[in-house]
């Protein structure tokens, strides 16, 4: 990468650290605002997935607050071990992936600061309320519509997403025997039969496929493709290294046929495709105001998950391809729909033409950059690293 690329790049990780700071203190008991100016309430899940670039900026307020975060949610905690979808308010209950990010954000902090007992009595009452999660009372977790990040998509039972951040937060809790078991489970993602869904990949369908199916249960599952809930697969190492490589190359070669389609305008991948469009089956009426084809959850472009997509990379050293994306995603955390902004950080964009469509200054969105711009530049993924090196030493490999 040339040296003007870097330059660009440190001046967004400076960009990124300001929003972060600014963020940091908001209305609501001091707690850290989701976004600069449209969010001020602290959503759970948007500060558990920000404590990645936080922890990587050694930038000790940062790190204070993000105690406060979860010294606040264990506080909030339900009887049973369930974690809020804000930080301050333990009534707004129901989300599935809050508890499991709340686990992974505790494990993330405890590598970080040392702290091996931080948080012991919420931790322990969280992991078996996960463990009631488990409609089959085994390892993989359930979950009902709408309940995870995309509060306008439907994920049916068994979702990647949620079932990945399990994974993650077993092995750096050290739960390691139960997450050998889990590993096992996985097979459920991985279609490779059956009916095959033309409307999803148009001609395309493959039996047997890189990535891991969006959801699954019983006979029933979705085949289109989770950016988030793939890259966490190939970070944490539930993918094997030659399918996390193979996953990738399919990841390009789908978005450089989107492009010439014109259904993708930026050098990154959205969230979701293909997009769900009326015509299909698992189509909901309400997506016609709220998840248009290449919007919001139905394939919108989330620099927060490119972010995650640049670390996936990293863990599967495509190096060059990494340093791509980390300089298209400095171009896109530029895009604002504030003329005074430098960085806008924006919450989402629009597929197809790249404009910023969500909230400014988001702090998924900073933390996330930093995030990726230290794989990058490292050539390791922090916190991930040490679980792919887990399964090696572990019982599936021997």
């Amino acid at each position: 990468m040339q040296t003007e690329n870097w330059q660009e790049i440190e001046e967004a990780k400076k960009a990124a650290i300001e929003v972060l700071l600014h963020n940091a203190h908001g209305p609501y008991h001091g707690l850290p605002r989701t976004a600069g100016w449209g969010y001020p309430e602290p959503y759970t899940r948007d500060l558990m997935f920000s404590i990645l670039g936080i922890a990587v900026s050694d930038n000790r307020k940062l790190m204070d607050s993000i105690r406060r975060v979860l010294e606040t949610l264990a506080k909030n905690q339900t009887e049973r071990g369930h974690i809020p979808s804000l930080v301050h308010d333990n009534d707004d209950r129901g989300a599935s992936d809050t508890t499991p990010l709340f686990l992974l954000g505790v494990g993330i902090f405890r590598k970080k600061t040392g702290e091996h007992n931080f948080l012991q009595d919420a931790v322990a009452k969280a992991l078996t309320w996960m463990e009631y999660q488990s409609p089959s009372d085994r390892y993989l977790v359930a979950q009902q519509p709408t309940s995870d990040w995309r509060d306008e998509q439907w994920v049916t039972g068994y979702g990647l997403f949620v079932n990945t951040l399990v994974y993650s937060y077993l092995r750096i809790l050290g739960q390691d025997e139960r997450a050998d078991m889990f590993h096992r489970e996985m097979s459920r993602f991985t279609i490779t039969g059956g009916t095959i869904h033309h409307h999803v990949h148009e001609g395309l369908v493959v039996k047997h496929k890189p990535y891991y199916a969006f959801w699954s249960y019983k006979i029933h599952s979705s085949e289109r493709f989770d950016l988030l809930g793939n890259s966490l697969a190939i970070l944490s190492g539930i993918a094997s290294p030659s399918r996390a490589d193979d996953m990738v190359s399919w990841i390009e070669e789908e978005c450089s046929a989107m492009k010439e389609r014109g259904e993708l305008a930026l050098d990154l991948p959205p969230n979701f495709f293909p997009y769900i469009n009326p015509e299909d089956p698992d189509w909901h009426p309400r997506y016609s105001k709220y998840n248009r084809p290449g919007e919001y959850h139905n394939g919108g472009i989330w620099p927060f998950i490119c972010g995650f997509y640049v670390a996936a990379l990293v863990a599967a050293k495509r190096y060059s391809l990494a340093k791509e994306k980390l300089l298209a995603l400095t171009h896109c955390i530029k895009i604002t729909n504030a003329e005074k902004l430098s960085f806008g950080f924006n919450e989402w964009l629009k597929a197809q033409d790249g404009k910023p469509m969500g909230q400014n200054w988001q702090t998924w969105s900073a933390a996330l950059y930093l995030y990726a711009a230290k794989c990058v530049e490292d050539k390791k993924t922090p916190f991930f690293d040490e679980i792919r090196c887990k399964i090696k030493e572990s019982k599936i490999d021997k």
